[in-house]
């Protein structure tokens, strides 16, 4: 969440992605759902190919039985410059009268070239078929190209939105992966305390968990299961507050927690630095989260639920140094999250 509002506070971000949000707005849902553009009134010229032809063989058929030279004329014109295209047609088409075909077109002053003739029903030999003419001569919208100019958007769009939010991230990208892979690492190799040997009961489960500068998404979280298998909860460290302005983000301090499945509420403390620590104003905002604790090497924080009780050990710590100030944020922590069933 707070990376989405990170980039939502760049302008740039921000006005891509409100073009793209006025993009699906306007086009799918306004342009082509709600609101769509409807053609009216308009003349036989934007009529398909083959409609185009099927209106004038009407116009010369009406012309054969009523020879209306104004309306013949009126009638043609409506073709605008497709007319003489559609006459063509007509005029190949066996079963149209060939003498109203020639009539016709003296009348508009279009040469066409008559009709073979044919027995009925039969088309001429060589006689053209009439072809249909593909949708895109419709002049309604044209529902495919509206979509086609959508997509490429889209893709020059998200174009623009790799470039940005990965490519021009890669260095920063890179450390991040870096410091993660580190701190997996260290995580894996770090020893774990043997408590059977100190006197103790062995924990039903034990975890490490490193952060390093650099992991700006850190948040490590376990699932605690009883020797059986059965659930009894979880427990994890996050990145509760950072200091500074810039990247790496300059982490001041983090939350452990204790989720119980069979206790009402997840118990939380906030493992702070020394500055956040001693920050009267910020300790109390972060006490908000949970009971604040410094956190010091070696240092042992108690979390109690209903049902389980969760030690986490500062198995390592260093601070960063930099111009926020000395012990305000750190380099490196490890802790060791070692989880009990209580006892009755």
């Amino acid at each position: 969440m707070e990376k989405i509002r990170e980039l939502l506070g760049k302008p740039l971000i921000t006005a891509v992605l409100g073009f793209v949000l006025g993009l699906i707005i306007g086009l799918p849902i306004l342009g082509w759902g709600l609101w769509p553009v409807k053609w009216v009134d308009a003349s036989a010229e934007h009529l398909r190919a083959d409609l185009r032809a099927d209106y004038l063989r009407m116009a010369v058929e009406s012309f054969g039985q009523r020879p209306d030279e104004a309306l013949a004329i009126q009638r043609f014109k409506e073709l605008g410059a497709k007319g003489s295209e559609a006459l063509t047609q007509v005029a190949a088409d066996p079963t149209m009268n060939s003498k109203t075909v020639q009539e016709f077109s003296r009348l508009v002053q279009v040469d066409v070239a008559p009709a073979a003739p044919a027995e009925q029903g039969t088309p001429a030999a060589g006689a053209p078929a009439v072809p249909a003419a593909p949708a895109a001569e419709s002049g309604g919208p044209n529902f495919a190209l509206l979509l086609g100019i959508f997509c490429v958007l889209t893709l020059v769009i998200g174009a623009i939105l790799l470039y940005f939010l990965v490519l021009r991230k890669r260095s920063g990208g890179g450390v991040l992966n870096q410091a993660s892979r580190q701190a997996h690492e260290a995580s894996r190799t770090a020893t774990r305390t043997d408590f059977e040997a100190e006197g103790q009961e062995a924990p039903i489960a034990q975890f490490m968990t490193t952060y390093m500068l650099g992991d700006d998404l850190y948040d490590d979280s376990f699932s605690i299961d009883s020797p059986s298998g059965e659930f009894l909860g979880e427990c994890g460290v996050g990145i509760s507050e950072t200091v500074g302005v810039g990247d790496p983000k300059k982490v001041t301090a983090f939350e452990v927690w204790l989720f119980d499945k069979n206790d009402i509420q997840t118990v939380t403390k906030v493992l702070m630095s020394r500055h956040a620590f001693e920050d009267l104003a910020l300790n109390q905002r972060l006490a908000s989260k949970g009971e604040p604790v410094l956190l010091e090497p070696k240092k042992r924080i108690l979390l109690e639920t209903k049902t389980l009780q969760l030690e986490a050990r500062i198995a390592d710590m260093s601070y960063g140094q930099g111009p926020v100030g000395d012990s305000a944020f750190f380099d490196r922590v490890t802790l060791e999250l070692a989880i009990w069933p209580k006892a009755g």
